[in-house]
């Protein structure tokens, strides 16, 4: 009965989306009953990496509480994985596979309150990362001398792609330890903080004490030297350490200085970094770079802006490193404040395309970032909606990255008062400190703290693909104006320029005339509103 309520619940989600969804994308993006009646507690990760083979082997002990009593456990491991067998309390429990997810038949009673503990031992050769990390897996890699240069990444197809979990958003693990055994000459950088080296095996444990979301744990194995620094920061001392292939250390070096940059501006748009405990780390990978908590991962060839180019055209972009500035944006936006479902992955990727133009707000002033924001315009397609179909790990549109930042842009214009803008961000990650939300919680935060209904200009915005189109007339004296393009009851202010001067305005999809002075053949909407003009 349970599998036949999942399955058309896909059915649903195929009605109002017009894409197929099948069984699998239910059980992966679904609070599913084997999965909503326990709540991570732990962590333990033993993972043994073996690059010749291209091989991993390890276990995975996950502590839980009982939340209500059940006998069925769902735990999710990718093939060609396999789960070699499943333990509580010493003793081998039956598992029913089905696809990446695994039924564990408990046999010790669940009593509601009980913290209870299942190994997991596994085994396998685990999917390669084909173009990390937008498709994921384990990147095997040499570096220029030779030596293995490993690493993962998986957003999105799920940390179950290399190790077993629960691997549904919604549920974060309070703490975790990750204990990585590398090839002899080699280290291994995970998140968290270093606990112990085990020389003669080369297994590094990293310690996370904070909540940590399942695809923000990552592996990172090379032949890594160190550098660091102690950075003053909101909170106290923050620990900053980086880690590279050897023969870059003296590149890094000089391309690293954005980091502590990047801190103080986001400290001061964002609140405090939120994971002092756990340290702040840099760490070389051999793909692009990718948000793993405590633990950014790095791979913009020492160069600013992205790869060397500027993603808004302007100039600004190659101001600063795009993967050092974006990347740890994610630090509030993705793994401090974290999306329960795919669905609403707009609040980690708007939140942190917008965290480029902050940078360059910080550093080189308002009129510099709004040039920064409105030219990554250009990268927009509209091809649909930013929220995509819930419970079937299926992320929107990729235009959350600077539709959704545009978006922000718009509404900081609507907020009218920087100093009221920059505590509604701050707000949110105070409010939703090592929490997952929906994108409903953090509108209705920002609707409240700024004052405003913003419903439907996120309704607008993340919900169709159409951008505002503000249409009007003049004569001598007086303007028509209305809006077209846009959801029933949708009334956002802009502001208009005539003959230099500004003037809020409040369209409708009604026609409404105003008198306003001056040439009015020069009326322009200011350009910090993303809507579309037609006159």
């Amino acid at each position: 009965m349970k599998y036949t309520l999942l399955i058309a619940a896909s059915i649903i989600t195929t009605s109002l989306f017009g894409q197929n969804f099948s069984e699998q994308d239910t059980l992966r993006g679904s609070i599913t009953p084997e999965r909503e009646w326990w709540d991570l507690n732990y962590y333990d990760l033993y993972v043994d990496v073996d690059p010749d083979q291209k091989f991993i082997s390890g276990k995975n002990t996950i502590r839980y509480k009982v939340v209500k009593p059940e006998q069925v456990l769902q735990v999710d491991l990718q093939p060609p994985l396999i789960i070699d067998k499943v333990t509580q309390d010493g003793k081998a429990l039956k598992v029913e596979d089905n696809g990446n997810a695994h039924f564990v038949q408990l046999q010790k009673i669940q009593k509601k309150g009980d913290f209870n503990e299942i190994i997991v031992h596994y085994s396998g050769h685990p999917k390669v990362a084909v173009r990390a990390p937008w498709d994921g897996g384990f990147s095997w890699a040499k570096d220029t001398n030779g030596k293995d240069f490993v690493a993962t990444s998986n957003q999105g197809l799920g940390a179950s792609v290399w190790w077993p979990n629960k691997d549904h958003m919604y549920d974060e693990v309070d703490s975790m330890l990750i204990r990585i055994k590398a090839p002899k000459g080699l280290m291994d950088v995970s998140n968290g903080r270093l606990r112990n080296v085990d020389e003669a095996t080369n297994t590094y444990d990293w310690f996370v004490s904070n909540p940590i979301n399942n695809y923000g744990v990552n592996i990172n194995i090379g032949d890594y030297v160190h550098f660091g620094e102690k950075y003053k920061g909101e909170k106290g001392r923050l620990d900053m350490d980086y880690y590279v292939l050897r023969d870059n250390l003296e590149k890094a070096k000089k391309q690293f200085q954005d980091a502590p940059k990047m801190m103080k501006a986001f400290e001061y748009w964002f609140g405090p970094y939120p994971f002092y405990e756990d340290s702040y780390k840099l760490v070389e990978a051999p793909y692009l770079g990718m948000e793993h908590q405590s633990s950014v991962t790095y791979g913009n060839q020492f160069e600013n802006g992205y790869l060397g180019k500027d993603l808004s055209g302007t100039g600004w972009g190659l101001k600063f490193d795009f993967i050092i500035v974006h990347e740890s944006g994610h630090e509030w936006f993705a793994n401090n404040i974290t999306y329960r479902d795919i669905a609403d992955m707009w609040i980690h990727e708007a939140f942190t395309a917008y965290s480029e133009n902050l940078m360059v707000d910080y550093y080189y002033g308002k009129e510099a970032s709004a040039d920064y924001v409105i030219g990554t315009q250009k990268n927009i397609v509209n091809d649909k909606p930013i929220i995509g179909p819930y419970g079937v790990n299926q992320e929107g549109s990729k235009d959350m990255y600077y539709k959704g930042a545009n978006m922000l842009h718009t509404i900081r214009q609507l907020v009218d008062d920087d100093e009221k803008w920059r505590q509604v961000l701050r707000g949110l990650n105070k409010e939703f400190y090592h929490q997952t939300v929906t994108t409903k919680q953090i509108e209705n935060y920002m609707s409240k703290k700024s004052g405003m209904n913003l419903s439907k200009v996120f309704d607008q915005y993340l919900r169709t693909a159409k951008i505002p189109v503000f249409e009007y007339k003049v004569d001598d004296t007086s303007v028509k104006y209305r809006y077209t393009d846009v959801v029933k009851g949708f009334k956002m202010p802009i502001k208009i320029v005539v003959d230099g001067e500004m003037h809020w305005i409040t369209p409708s999809e009604k026609w409404k005339t105003e008198k306003i002075k001056g040439d009015l053949s020069s009326l322009k909407v200011d350009r910090n509103f993303y809507v579309q003009s037609k006159g």
